[in-house]
C-alpha cells in the first residue's frame, strides 16, 4: 500500500490528459498499457531477488552484488537523488493545484451553468504552500516507523477508493450524457478519433504551430511520447524492495510476493480504467489539455477528470477533486522523503560508498532514533525539497516538467540496472542449484515450493524491461533535438547520464587509480549473505487450495480457504 501511494501522486490526475492530448483516447490506453508492461517487468525483477534476499537498499546492493560495486553504488547515489527530486516536484505540484481558477471565455463555452469557477487561494505566493507542505511532509517523516507505515495504508485505501469512484463517475457521466445524447463514444468518433490527427513537436500558443508530425509517423512518435509521459505516473513501484527490511517476518507473511503482485495489478487495472473512463467525456483537443502540453502541469482545469465535471455542468465536483488531487501529491510527497531517506540511510552503511572527507557526516547520517527514524537521513533529504521554492519563478509549470523528465531518466537508470542485475543473478542462481557441492542448493532452485516468490518467463521479460528502458532513456526526450533546439529540455532529460557515468567513473578512480585500461570489474556474486529465505512448503499464500478437494465448495473448510483467498488478494 506504501508503493502504491507512492505511485498515485499527480501523475494519474494530471499527466492522464497529457497523454490523451498527445496520443489521443485510444492510443493513450496502449500507451499506458506498454509503460504497465515495463513497470510489470521491473517490479518482478526485483520483487524476486529481494524476496531471496531482503537487504538494506536493494536497489544499489544487487547491482553492486552481480554487475559491479561502482554500477552500484552510482545508482544508489542517482536513485536517491531521484526522489529528492521527486519529492520537489510533488510539492512544485501541490503549489501549482492551489491556483485552481478556469477561464470564463470557456465555462461559456461549454455552457456552464456559473460565469465563474476557481479558488480564491490563487493570489498567494507559491513560497506559501511550498513552506506549509514541506512542514507538513518533514513531520510525519519524523513519526515512529510503525505509525508512519500504517498511516500510509489509510493514504493507500483512500486513493484506490477515490480513484474507484472517479472510474465509476466518468461511466455515469458518458451513460447519461447530457451533449452528446446516444454516442458514448463521441471523443473516439470524428472529428476526434482513436489516436490524434497530429502531433505539434514544439507547441506554443503562437498561430504559427511549427513543426507538426501526420500520419503513421506522427502517431508513432505521439505514442512514444504518451509512453515517456506517462511512465512518471508509474514511478514509486520499488517501494516495496526499500520496505522489505521493515517488513513483517518474509517467511510466514510472504510481503513480497503478495504486494509485488498485487500492485502491478492493482495500477495496471486502475490505470487503464481510468484512462478509459475519462476519455469518453472529453475531447483531446480542449483548450486546457493543450494548455498541459504547452506549460507542462499546472492546477486542476488541466485535469480530464475536472473537466469531465466542468464539460457536464456540474457544481462542486471540479472543487472536490481538485482537493483531493491537493491530497494525493502530498502523500506521494511524504512517501519520496521516506524512500529517499531509506537509501541514503543504507548508502549511510558503506564506507566505500562516501568520500573520504565525507566520512564523519555518513556516521552521524547512520544513526535511527529507538523508534527506527533515521533522523539525519529524513532532514538531509528533506532539504533538498526546498527545491520547490522554484514555484516563485515567472513559469513554474514548465520548471515542473523539467524537474519530472529528470526524476524519470534517473529512475530509468536505475530500472535498467536492474534488470541487467537480474539477468546476472538468474544465472547465479541456476548455477548454485544444479551445484551437488552446496548444502542448501534446494534455497536456489526457482522450481522448488520452498523459493519465495518466482514468475513465469521472468527472464525474457528483464530483457524485455532492459531493451524498452535503454529505449527510454536514449529517446526519452527527442523533441529536444528537433529545431528549434532546446538546451534547457535537453539538459533536464539527459544531464542524468552523464552524471551515472561520472559516479561509475570516479568511484573506479578511487579504487584502481585514474588508467581506464587497469579498471576492473568488481562484483562479488554473493548469494549466501544473507542466507537465503524459504517459506514453508506446506499451504502458500494467495494460493487457492481446498483442504477438501473431493467435498463441495461449500464445505466449510473448503469455504473457509476461499474466503481466506479472496480477503488475501483484496486487503
Amino acid at each position: 500500500m506504501m508503493a502504491f501511494s507512492a505511485c498515485i501522486g499527480f501523475g494519474l490526475f494530471l499527466q492522464s490528459g497529457k497523454v490523451i492530448y498527445i496520443c489521443g483516447p485510444g492510443l493513450a490506453i496502449v500507451a499506458f498499457f506498454l509503460a504497465a508492461s515495463v513497470m510489470w517487468s521491473i517490479v518482478a525483477c526485483l520483487g524476486e531477488m529481494t524476496a531471496l534476499f531482503p537487504v538494506q537498499g536493494p536497489l544499489f546492493e544487487f547491482p553492486g552484488r552481480f554487475i559491479d560495486e561502482a554500477v552500484g553504488y552510482a545508482t544508489g547515489w542517482c536513485s536517491w537523488f531521484a526522489w529528492v527530486v521527486i519529492l520537489a516536484a510533488e510539492i512544485l505540484a501541490v503549489a501549482q493545484l492551489w491556483k485552481f481558477r478556469f477561464d470564463p471565455e470557456y465555462l461559456a463555452e461549454v455552457g456552464y451553468p456559473d460565469k465563474e469557477l476557481g479558488w480564491s487561494t490563487e493570489g498567494y505566493s507559491p513560497a506559501v504552500w511550498v513552506f506549509l507542505f514541506l512542514v507538513l511532509i518533514g513531520l510525519i517523516n519524523l513519526l515512529p516507523v510503525r505509525q508512519y507505515g500504517q498511516l500510509e495504508y489509510i493514504f493507500g485505501v483512500l486513493k484506490i477508493f477515490f480513484i474507484s469512484g472517479l472510474i465509476i463517475f466518468n461511466v455515469v457521466l458518458s451513460a447519461m450524457q447530457k451533449v452528446h445524447k446516444g454516442n458514448h463514444f463521441w471523443t473516439w468518433n470524428k472529428p476526434y478519433g482513436f489516436s490524434s490527427e497530429s502531433l505539434v513537436v514544439h507547441p506554443s500558443h503562437d498561430a504559427d504551430s511549427g513543426v507538426v508530425l501526420r500520419g503513421e509517423v506522427g502517431q508513432f512518435l505521439a505514442l512514444w511520447t504518451g509512453v515517456a509521459a506517462g511512465l512518471f505516473s508509474f514511478v514509486g513501484f520499488e517501494t516495496i524492495a526499500i520496505t522489505a527490511p521493515e517488513n513483517k517476518d518474509l517467511e510466514n507473511h510472504e510481503t513480497i510476493k503478495l504486494a509485488s503482485k498485487k500492485l502491478t495489478l492493482r495500477i495496471t487495472v486502475l490505470y487503464l480504467l481510468a484512462t478509459f473512463a475519462g476519455g469518453l467525456n472529453v475531447p483531446y483537443n480542449d483548450p486546457n489539455l493543450i494548455n498541459i502540453q504547452i506549460n507542462a502541469v499546472r492546477a486542476g482545469q488541466n485535469s480530464i477528470y475536472v473537466l469531465a465535471a466542468v464539460r457536464n455542468h456540474l457544481r462542486v465536483w471540479p472543487s472536490l477533486f481538485n482537493g483531493f488531487f491537493i491530497f494525493s501529491a502530498t502523500t506521494s510527497g511524504i512517501n519520496a522523503l521516506y524512500n529517499s531517506s531509506r537509501l541514503l540511510h543504507a548508502l549511510a552503511s558503506i564506507p566505500e560508498a562516501w568520500p573520504l572527507w565525507m566520512q564523519n557526516t555518513r556516521r552521524r547520517l547512520e544513526r535511527t532514533t529507538s523508534r527506527g527514524v533515521p533522523l539525519g537521513t529524513v532532514t538531509f533529504s528533506w532539504c533538498f525539497g526546498l527545491i520547490a521554492f522554484l514555484a516563485i519563478k515567472p513559469f513554474p509549470s514548465i520548471v515542473l516538467g523539467r524537474i519530472t523528465n529528470n526524476a524519470v531518466v534517473s529512475e530509468l537508470i536505475t530500472y535498467t540496472v536492474i534488470c541487467l542485475s537480474y539477468i546476472q543473478f538468474y544465472h547465479r542462481i541456476k548455477a548454485a542449484a544444479e551445484d551437488p557441492t552446496l548444502e542448501n542448493r534446494s534455497a536456489f532452485n526457482r522450481d522448488d515450493k520452498q523459493y519465495p516468490y518466482r514468475t513465469h518467463g521472468q527472464l525474457f521479460r528483464a530483457y524485455y524491461g532492459l531493451l524498452f528502458c535503454i529505449l527510454l532513456i536514449l529517446f526519452n526526450n527527442w523533441r529536444a533535438f528537433v529545431h528549434p533546439f532546446s538546451t534547457h529540455d535537453f539538459l533536464a532529460s539527459y544531464i542524468g547520464i552523464v552524471a551515472f557515468f561520472a559516479l561509475v567513473a570516479a568511484y573506479h578512480v578511487k579504487s584502481d587509480g585514474w588508467n581506464p585500461l587497469k579498471w576492473r570489474r568488481n562484483a562479488s556474486m554473493q548469494i549466501h549473505r544473507p542466507p537465503p529465505k524459504v517459506v514453508c512448503p506446506g499451504r502458500r499464500r494467495g494460493h487457492l487450495e481446498y483442504p477438501n478437494p473431493k467435498a463441495p465448495i461449500w464445505d466449510e473448510e473448503n469455504l473457509k480457504a476461499l474466503i481466506n483467498f479472496v480477503w488475501c488478494w483484496l486487503k
